[in-house]
């Protein structure tokens, strides 16, 4: 995206519409803990400390690229005009990419939205790198939510900031590994665990559903519940049959030092 050039002006609410390449069209995302008029109370309080992003029109209007929550707040205020960055815009990806970069990083957007707007990038460069150069977000997060988008629309309904970033992982791997008309059953079996756990869940059940109620039991025990870190490695669940030689290891090391027995107890968990 080339730089352009722009400059800041108080603009009549009534001269701008809303754009289809704002990024942000869940408007209820991200309002479990503020909604708009809260923001709106804020604003009043503390004033708008963010100008809104807006493009001209030919016909003499500006189209809303960024700060649809702020835009929506100040009319709820009964504001005439808003402070406005005006940005000389023609290309509609970019204008994708200027509102995006203002929502990507916000725990309150709706991962779908990203999903579906890192899509668009995507879709005119055909270059992962490009896209993650243009957003300033890494090629596996940009990766991880275009899978997002494999789900089943059921699931994309619900996906929104109260589940929280933290399930986005195992979301996406449940759209690799399976097909949308498995996943919802998928998601029954590996509700309610951590997402480490769920992760190692999905793993083992190499794509097929019907391990998964065995492997649910497994964590239920909690066979998945014990690590073993590793160092610069990170940490690997523990194997229930393995369990006992780590218990081993760990007295033979409290006694004089001995890490044999865990080098070996890492050798049979990476075969």
């Amino acid at each position: 995206m080339e730089v352009v050039e722009m400059e800041v002006k108080e603009i009549k609410l009534g001269q701008i519409r809303l754009s289809e390449y704002n990024t942000r069209k869940d408007l209820s995302a991200g309002t479990e803990d503020t909604g708009i008029e809260d923001l709106a109370n804020s604003i009043k309080e503390k004033g708008l400390l963010n100008p809104i992003i807006v493009r001209r029109q030919d016909d003499g209007s500006y189209e809303l690229i960024a700060g649809q929550r702020r835009f929506l707040a100040c009319q709820k205020l009964g504001w005439t005009s808003i402070p406005a960055i005006i940005r000389d815009i023609t290309d509609d990806t970019d204008a994708t990419i200027i509102s995006l970069v203002e929502n990507v990083h916000r725990a309150d957007m709706s991962p779908i939205d990203k999903a579906r707007a890192y899509q668009k990038i995507y879709e005119k460069y055909k270059d992962y790198n490009k896209v993650a150069k243009e957003t300033g977000v890494s090629v596996s997060t940009i990766r991880k939510y275009l899978t997002l988008l494999n789900l089943a629309p059921s699931i994309q309904e619900r996906l929104t900031t109260a589940e929280g970033p933290a399930g986005i992982s195992a979301l996406a791997k449940i759209a690799e590994t399976f097909d949308p008309e498995e996943q919802e059953g998928v998601l029954d079996k590996i509700g309610g665990f951590k997402q480490q756990i769920q992760l190692e869940m999905i793993k083992r059940s190499e794509g097929d559903l019907e391990k998964l109620e065995e492997l649910r039991e497994q964590a239920l025990e909690g066979a998945f519940d014990t690590r073993l870190c590793r160092g610069l490695d990170g940490c690997q669940f523990i194997p229930r049959e393995l369990i006992e030689s780590v218990k081993e290891a760990i007295k033979k090391f409290e006694k004089n030092g001995d890490i044999t027995s865990f080098k070996d107890v890492v050798k049979r968990m990476r075969r």
